[in-house]
Formats: structure tokens, sequence, C-alpha cells
């Protein structure tokens, strides 16, 4: 249970600072506006709450744990919001970060 908890808020996670940024980039670069500058810069400060709710007290882990879910789901939200499709490379790369996290956060400690 301990880890699809932490699983699940790894992609609540994810769904806030990559959505935050997504709404950024196309408020500044799509001319899209204030409106969804503001809504992204809303999303990426949920983000960083969301990541405080973590079972693991240690800082350090959580966010670098993080950076492997970030990688994956950045190529997945290009898919969905903007039509991406990752070739194999990129696939490879998103499931060797994917491994990296599941080392880092679940591996057995004593």
């Amino acid at each position: 249970m301990l880890v699809a908890r932490s699983a699940a808020l790894f992609a609540l996670a994810a769904f806030f600072e990559i959505g935050g940024a997504w709404l950024v980039w196309q408020g500044v670069r799509e001319d899209r506006g204030w409106l969804w500058i503001g809504a992204g810069v809303m999303a990426l400060g949920a983000y960083g709450f969301v990541a405080t709710l973590q079972p693991d007290a240690n800082f350090g882990r959580i966010l670098a744990a993080y950076g492997g879910v970030f990688v994956a789901g950045s190529l997945a939200w290009g898919m969905v919001a903007d039509g991406f499709r990752p070739d194999r490379w990129d696939v490879t790369g998103a499931l060797i970060c994917l491994a990296g996290m599941a080392v880092i956060m679940y591996a057995p400690r004593g």
C-alpha cells in the first residue's frame, strides 16, 4: 500500500508540475496570455505541496526519484497535449529513468 500511495503521489505531482510548465509555455510561447501563465504558476505551486506528502522524509531522495517520473511524464504529456510521438530512444531513456526512480525510492534499506 505504501508503494501504491507513493506512486499515486508521484503521478499527481507530475500532473501539476508538467501541466503547470505546459500552461506557462502556452501563455508565453503560444501567446495565450497571463491567465494561462497564472494558472501554470498555481499548478507549479501545487506540485511543490504534493511533493511534501510523500511517505519518505528525505527531500533529496524524493526530488531525485521524481526526476525519473518527470522525464517519462513529460513525454506522455507531449503525446497527449501536443501530438508528440517519441521515438524508441525517447522511450528507452524514459524506461531507464523510471528504473532509476524505482531503485532510489523502493530499494530495501536496512
